[in-house]
């Protein structure tokens, strides 16, 4: 998957944003103002994994730590083409999920993250 492909599916998530804080050159895309994924300048990708899937994607060399947020088990792919993209798009929707699911009740609602009762 290229950057306009995870662009695409990232933006396809509800309450995503596309922000360019670290420059022109690197996506970052929030939900409720908290990054989920970045793509890099040169083509990286960095994304939220859950405790299992980080050890399971470091420890058979499938992604390496993520610079300045491995500590926050953080992900990166060094060329996204390399993954096949239906995988690819389950491990962004997963990091949307992740940092989502730490927002606020009230924050969500906003969203529109909170399924109706």
């Amino acid at each position: 998957m290229d950057r306009a492909g995870v662009g695409k599916v990232c933006l396809a998530m509800p309450g995503v944003t596309l922000e360019h804080p670290f420059g022109d050159d690197h996506d970052a895309y929030k939900v409720g103002g908290k990054m989920f994924a970045i793509v890099g300048g040169e083509g990286g990708l960095s994304f939220k994994v859950s405790d299992i899937a980080y050890e399971v994607l470091i420890e058979t060399g499938r992604a390496a730590p993520a610079p300045y947020l491995a500590r926050a088990k953080w992900v990166h792919l060094a060329d996204p083409a390399d993954w096949p993209d239906e995988e690819l798009a389950d491990h962004l929707k997963s990091a949307h999920a992740l940092i989502a699911a730490k927002l606020t009740k009230k924050a969500r609602a906003e969203l529109g993250l909170l399924l109706p009762m």
